[in-house]
């Protein structure tokens, strides 16, 4: 029966989905993990058009297998003069440290969510997977996808957000446990303290909602797997774990802080982008504070904060880079993300 549900939701064999992960992969990690029997994803919400239309050709090129496109759906915050102000001036001294200068326009910011426009673009590929973080678009463009016979998933850190979603139209809900790095999925409450373990979470999720569940947030291999699925999960969703395979992107600072003890220690921070997100903690987290820095609202704190990173990273600090990490990195290897994919689903 599980693997039925699995068939009919995600098109795939193994009840593995990689996770979208802005950043640190493109399209060959997608294509990897699909010819592998799991759900390749590319995450689409830091590409502009013209590139997400040409990394889709490259993977309908590469792959028949079903894959999955992920965006954002938040709700774009006016951008406040007042708080970027603030933020500037907090940030000022490391600009002084690095030598560098201080640039800030509104237009800069990246992370832009899913629209008609993408979907103008996408459209004629008629995706058969597509999922979102923060929610859902409008009414209006899920019914368009569900036209195109498109299957729609997105995470949910709550039982109140995964039944949001069902009654939405969400095909299936992806439930995001603490542990999960990069961002939290969260758009219904800004409360941290609402935030819960997979363990917790997967189990309330799927007694109330009629759809599958996905699991996602600290599962490192197989055995993470059968638990999650034992939760009353029918896939995971994984990505810290495909974070050292050799198709993904990661930097080799981020690649160096994941092997080191440094990643024994990650934490939620809004310092890099003005949302909550987990990150292995380095200095910016600690200085500028963890939940409490001064950073504006999402997606407008990264403008100044990405003009840190690049130079930062070229004397060889990780200082001021978002290391987006999950709280648990014993299934970190460096290998090919297929061979990894066969070992999370127990096929070695």
């Amino acid at each position: 029966m599980r693997d039925g549900t699995i068939k009919r939701l995600l098109g795939t064999e193994l009840p593995i989905i990689q996770a979208p992960m802005a950043g640190v992969q493109d399209s060959a990690l997608t294509i990897a993990v699909s010819e592998a029997g799991g759900l390749g994803s590319l995450p689409c919400g830091l590409l502009n058009i013209e590139t997400i239309v040409s990394e889709l050709a490259t993977i309908k090129q590469a792959t028949d297998k079903p894959f999955n496109l992920n965006f954002f759906c938040h709700e774009m915050p006016a951008y406040d003069e007042q708080k970027q102000a603030r933020w500037k001036e907090a940030l000022s001294p490391y600009f002084d440290e690095l030598g560098i200068e201080l640039k800030s326009s509104p237009n800069s910011a990246t992370r832009m969510p899913f629209n008609h426009d993408i979907a103008d673009a996408i459209e004629p590929f008629k995706p058969e997977f597509i999922s979102f973080h923060f929610g859902l678009p409008s009414r209006e463009l899920v019914a368009r996808l569900k036209q195109w016979g498109t299957r729609i998933v997105s995470s949910a850190t709550t039982v109140e957000e995964a039944l949001w979603l069902e009654s939405r139209g969400a095909d299936g809900i992806i439930a995001q446990g603490f542990e999960a790095g990069g961002h939290r999925g969260m758009f219904l409450s800004d409360d941290i303290s609402t935030q819960v373990g997979l363990a917790a979470l997967v189990p309330q999720i799927a007694s109330k909602v009629g759809v599958p569940v996905i699991a996602a947030g600290g599962i490192a291999d197989n055995r993470g797997v059968e638990a999650a699925l034992l939760l009353g999960a029918s896939a995971v969703q994984i990505g810290t774990g495909y974070l050292l395979c050799t198709e993904a992107k990661t930097s080799q600072l981020h690649r160096t802080a994941i092997q080191s003890d440094q990643s024994s220690h990650t934490a939620l921070t809004t310092v890099f982008t003005g949302r909550p997100a987990r990150s292995i903690v380095n200095r910016a987290m600690k200085e500028l504070g963890y939940m409490d820095s001064p950073a504006p609202a999402f997606p407008y704190a990264s403008i100044e904060m990405g003009q840190l990173r690049g130079p930062a990273e070229k004397l060889g600090s990780a200082d001021f880079s978002p290391l987006w990490c999950g709280q648990n990195t014993s299934g970190c290897q460096a290998i090919a993300a297929r061979e990894l994919t066969l070992l999370l689903a127990g096929k070695d």
